[in-house]
């Protein structure tokens, strides 16, 4: 049996040894910081307590570490170096310094960590979106390690000119595109004005619309068809039950002589404006 006098002497020692030494950690915003020593894990809070980014600290207690100064990025690539290293492409910031990310090859982290997903990456430096970085898992925490500079910048390129043009992820079509950069574009678009589904749907209507002079007023979700309100090129008021699979016309909103389903949106408009002429 450990005499108990010798167990807190030795812990005295351990805390006065810590207490001593100065150590490197990443610190991600809001986070804590840890070292070890003697097989322990001591965990601190940063001072400041803002701190972000790789710092050379020292405990003032056993709750609290000073920032002394930055890590170089030597001692950054020393400290990384024992952690499996990840190709991944850079999707989008979520907070502070930490980005969502994809791997650039799902097979390879299927095989080596036996799942896929979208990871949050901490302490990234630099690089844009959809831009190829090198990221390190310690097994519980993704950290940037810096951007892949041998990485083909023509799909990074042609991702953000897709985005800049509103591109829907299923009209993504380039030589080169992988299925890993189909779901990061996916996942980039998500969050972004104008890629929700509701968003597209609407521009859906309006460009069927516009075809024959029409314009859209607004649209409501009926399920199996959009209830569509909209005028013709003279302004008159019309509105349409239009079927969502291929904007065929389920109701016109006029007689048709029980022809709508010959029409679709884009045909429509000029149908109806052929009538008002008739009947002027």
């Amino acid at each position: 049996m450990v005499n108990i006098h010798t167990l807190l002497n030795q812990l005295n020692r351990q805390e006065v040894d810590l207490l001593s030494q100065k150590f490197l950690a990443p610190c991600v915003r809001h986070g804590r910081v840890q070292t070890r020593l003697s097989g322990l894990v001591y965990t601190f809070k940063p001072q400041p307590h803002d701190f972000q980014g790789w710092g050379i600290f020292q405990p003032l207690d056993t709750a609290i570490a000073k920032v002394t100064t930055t890590a170089a990025l030597p001692q950054i690539e020393a400290y990384l170096k024992p952690f499996s290293s990840f190709l991944m492409f850079l999707i989008r910031p979520l907070h502070g310094k930490t980005w969502l990310a994809f791997p650039v090859n799902s097979g390879d982290m299927r095989q080596r960590l036996g799942w896929v997903k979208p990871v949050p990456v901490h302490l990234v430096t630099e690089g844009a979106a959809f831009d190829v970085a090198i990221a390190r898992y310690d097994n519980n925490t993704w950290w940037f390690e810096t951007l892949d500079r041998r990485a083909d910048i023509q799909p990074t390129v042609l991702l953000r000119q897709a985005i800049q043009q509103h591109t829907p992820v299923e009209n993504l079509h380039f030589t080169g595109l992988t299925p890993e950069m189909r779901i990061a574009y996916k996942f980039a678009t998500q969050p972004l004005e104008g890629f929700s589904q509701t968003a597209r749907d609407k521009k859906r209507l309006q460009q069927a619309l516009n075809v024959g002079g029409g314009t859209l007023q607004q649209f409501s979700d009926q399920e199996e068809y959009w209830r569509v309100e909209w005028t013709t090129s003279e302004g008159e008021q019309q509105v349409s039950a239009i079927s969502k699979s291929d904007l065929t016309v389920i109701s016109s909103g006029i007689c048709l002589s029980e022809r709508d389903s010959d029409f679709d949106l884009e045909s429509l408009v000029g149908v109806i404006e052929q009538q008002e002429d008739d009947w002027i």
